[in-house]
């Protein structure tokens, strides 16, 4: 068991940063951790402070104010020791169309100050991970899709096996074969390095990030695991049933178990009389499933479907900014 004196130096520590662009506070005090091997979603509408935020952790710009550090080094004080445990993945990667990727790779691993045999395998390992045949790397970065050289990005940021891989939008218009190379890249290396993804594909994150930040204009508004998540933004448990039975009885039924839960949805399946019904108690998961136990015992009408519909991340995000996003608005039509 962990105790203060023996808790591991989490691999991101961010306290009360700050930043301003002219008269726009990009990021307004905000404060998290990442610990090792973790795989951590950094998401927020356009202009929420995200990208400002990755580029002060990979020590391209600096904060006016607050600590940022990373695997315990402060990025005020040793950047440059900072860098050499970090990789980094851009929205816009800016990549060389003339070089073959092999060649480039090549370079990036000697700036990264890889030689020899080092360079020779982390190379080769890097390009696997990525799933970059050999034929992709001797052809000239130019010529790839998108896909690949999005891909090359990705195998440049972990060649020197770093501590820590930020990306940022590394799914962003790629297909689902190509988004999942990414995935599957990431769960390779989980547990060993450390993630922070920024992304506005919110079904990608659900699926591969163990806790997700939301921020909103600078802020953080929501932090935790998606369970956690739910659990705060999400009052009311959604679930549907298909049963042949009028709408009268099942509601009898399902009021003799909770009399505050309402039919949301009733409409007819097909033909024959089966009908949808969708309700809503905010008595929680545990009392859905006991309602839906319940009818299905029930001799009176049949029940050929049931769900649970659990609020997917999209559902949490908007709920998580749209507050915060509501009070700005106010904000700025009080200026205006």
């Amino acid at each position: 068991m962990s105790t203060p004196e023996n808790k591991p130096t989490p691999i991101i520590e961010v306290i009360n940063l700050q930043k301003k662009y002219g008269r726009i506070n990009a990021i307004k005090g905000i404060s998290f951790s990442v610990g090792k091997g973790e795989i951590v979603g950094f998401l927020g509408p356009n202009g929420a402070g995200k990208s400002t935020t990755l580029r002060i952790l990979a020590g391209l710009i600096s904060a006016d104010s607050g600590e940022a550090k990373v695997c315990g080094v402060d990025l005020a004080e040793g950047d440059g020791e900072v860098r050499n445990l970090i990789g980094f993945l851009p929205e816009n990667n800016p990549l060389p169309d003339d070089l073959r990727v092999i060649e480039y790779l090549n370079f990036r691993a000697k700036l990264k100050g890889l030689s020899g045999s080092r360079l020779r395998e982390r190379v080769k390992i890097s390009l696997e991970t990525c799933d970059i045949e050999r034929r992709i790397s001797e052809r000239k970065i130019g010529n790839l899709s998108k896909g690949f050289r999005q891909r090359v990005g990705i195998a440049d940021s972990i060649l020197a096996e770093p501590r820590l891989v930020i990306l940022d939008e590394p799914t962003i218009g790629l297909d689902p074969h190509q988004s999942a190379v990414t995935r599957k890249m990431m769960e390779r290396l989980k547990g060993e390095v450390s993630f922070l993804l920024s992304s506005h594909i919110l079904s990608e994150v659900e699926a591969c990030c163990d806790r997700m930040i939301i921020l909103s204009h600078g802020q953080i508004v929501a932090e935790g695991t998606l369970n956690r998540l739910q659990e705060k933004f999400i009052t009311k448990t959604k679930f549907e049933v298909v049963a042949k039975t009028r709408k009268i009885n099942i509601k009898k039924s399902i009021r003799s178990i909770d009399e505050s839960c309402e039919l949301i949805t009733d409409d007819p399946v097909d033909l024959t009389g089966k009908r949808r019904f969708v309700f809503t108690t905010d008595k929680g998961e545990e009392t859905a499933v006991t309602i839906i136990r319940h009818l299905v015992n029930q001799e009176n009408f049949k029940i050929f479907e049931f769900q649970i519909n659990r609020p997917n991340l999209e559902s949490i995000f908007l709920r998580a900014t749209n507050e915060n996003w509501n009070y700005f608005d106010s904000l700025e039509r009080k200026i205006k």
